[in-house]
């Protein structure tokens, strides 16, 4: 699906559509269909989406798994509205330090990685297993240099074989304030400095919310 978007606009939002991939412990998969449609002779058109709040490009707030954490109706709007820094990650296993550390990570950055995820994990209509996700050491790296915003070309930022990495990943930056965007489609993005104008669904108390994501050049 191709959205025409201005010159040196990037659209980094997953599509919610019936087949997309899921996350394996998902309770049920997407679904997301028509229940009134004006061209089977219905008066109207009108679809229904029976998704959990982690479909598609998403923001985790710190609910997810801090209890008592805030919450999307809690997050600032700076928080995924802002400069925005794309890196290309080689590393075809997962996001170490020593990688990040090329990249000289200032305070306050919005950070997103591309990596050999894109397009093929959320192109796919069944789960990719074999992704390129973040290591421990690295989302401490990322906390210790006080990002507000970490994003990945994946579903989730953690391997879901190794439970004890998808909750430190998630804890260390959810603890130090780090919103997550999680699932960007970031093929044909070229590595370089954006405007990120990104909003979740404004889903009261969320531990998550799906999101548009759109990366725009920095004005000068």
């Amino acid at each position: 699906m191709t959205v025409k978007m201005p010159e040196g606009w990037y659209d980094i939002t997953v599509p919610l559509k019936q087949g997309m991939s899921y996350f394996p412990t998902d309770p049920v998969p997407p679904k997301i269909y028509r229940y009134h449609d004006r061209a089977l002779g219905a008066r109207v058109t009108m679809s229904m989406l029976e998704i959990i709040s982690h479909t598609g490009t998403h923001i985790d707030a710190p609910l997810h798994f801090i209890p008592d954490g805030s919450t999307i109706s809690d997050m600032p709007l700076e928080a995924t509205i802002g400069p925005a820094r794309v890196l290309e990650i080689k590393d075809p296993e997962k996001i170490k330090v020593p990688e990040l550390e090329k990249y000289n990570i200032r305070k306050g950055e919005r950070i997103l990685c591309k990596t050999r995820n894109s397009p093929r994990t959320y192109e796919s209509e069944t789960f990719v297993e074999d992704y390129v996700y973040l290591d421990v050491a690295a989302a401490e790296y990322l906390a210790i240099k006080g990002i507000i915003l970490f994003g990945l070309d994946n579903i989730t930022i953690g391997h879901f074989k190794e439970r004890d990495n998808l909750s430190k990943t998630h804890q260390t930056l959810l603890e130090a304030g780090i919103y997550i965007l999680e699932d960007c489609a970031l093929a044909g993005v070229p590595p370089g400095e954006y405007e990120l104008l990104c909003l979740p669904l404004l889903m009261y108390k969320g531990d998550a919310g799906p999101c548009r994501a759109i990366l725009r050049p920095l004005k000068k």
